[in-house]
């Protein structure tokens, strides 16, 4: 094998970073936000700014995705569980499918007060989420008065859409994987609480001082989340089954055309929103 420099060993593999700095231009990994929205603490993971916008040193990101993959993949081969977390709209596809094919947990639409802190309570909630879609599958809620089906069924839509991504969750999660830092804040801080390690993208406005294992990149985006989520998702695959599988396409999810900016979100306890109090 020819390696750099008209050398040549048997054996020899050439060094391939799990994303290469092509994907991660083409997917506008290195697309921070505006230099007027950063974060200090972030400076060195930023190599430039341009038109009024920081841009990330993606040589960095390589290495650092490259830390990421390799932690991702020990901790699946020693049976560890994972829990994704990404509720903006843009995210919220491509967390649901990733975390899916990859056999871990995920929540994507809000998170509630005390979902890891209060994890008794919350099992509760999702202990009800089974009975009911046992009660379903089994043709009992057919057997009682159509008022009454009406409302467990619609609860049970209710908790699906909160608790779906966990109702395989016995227990906390060991790792906890986190799409946008500053909106996912709550979890960020119970996971603090609780010692869990934080797997987190890192846009030029985020702390880095609040994860454990830091992959700097543009976390707005579609494809640079797609890129970033779907490699970690495939060290979880290959860590416990030791080959990969296909990628699948997110383009069609409904958020893909979705703005950049977004609110910021209060923190909520532990119960379930009423649908008719959501925008």
């Amino acid at each position: 094998m020819h390696l750099d420099g008209g050398l040549t060993r048997i054996g020899v593999k050439k060094y391939m970073p799990v994303v290469s700095l092509a994907q991660m231009m083409e997917s506008g990994v290195h697309f921070g936000h505006q230099t007027r929205r950063w974060n200090p603490k972030m400076s060195p993971y930023i190599y430039t700014s341009r038109n009024g916008v920081h841009i990330i040193d993606l040589v960095q990101t390589a290495q650092l995705m490259d830390n990421a993959y390799n932690y991702m993949r020990s901790h699946a081969e020693q049976g560890k569980k994972f829990l994704f977390v990404g509720t903006k709209r843009q995210a919220a596809g491509i967390i649901a499918q990733e975390a899916t094919r990859c056999g871990s947990h995920y929540i994507n639409q809000r998170w509630l007060g005390g979902m890891l802190t209060n994890w008794a309570t919350i099992k509760t909630r999702v202990d009800r989420l089974k009975d009911l879609e046992r009660r379903e599958e089994t043709g009992a809620l057919d057997l009682l008065p159509k008022k009454e089906a009406s409302m467990l069924r619609r609860e049970m839509t209710k908790l699906q859409k909160y608790l779906g991504g966990i109702k395989t969750m016995r227990k906390v999660p060991d790792i906890v994987v986190i799409v946008d830092q500053r909106r996912e804040y709550n979890a960020v801080q119970e996971c603090q609480k609780l010692s869990i390690p934080i797997v987190s993208m890192l846009d030029t406005n985020c702390d880095p001082d609040v994860v454990d294992i830091p992959i700097p990149a543009n976390d707005d985006a579609i494809r640079s989340i797609k890129l970033i989520v779907g490699k970690l998702a495939d060290a979880i695959y290959e860590g416990r089954h030791g080959q990969l599988e296909a990628e699948d396409d997110y383009e069609d999810y409904d958020g893909s055309e979705y703005d950049d900016d977004y609110e910021e979100t209060e923190y909520t306890d532990a119960v379930i929103p009423d649908e008719e109090t959501e925008e």
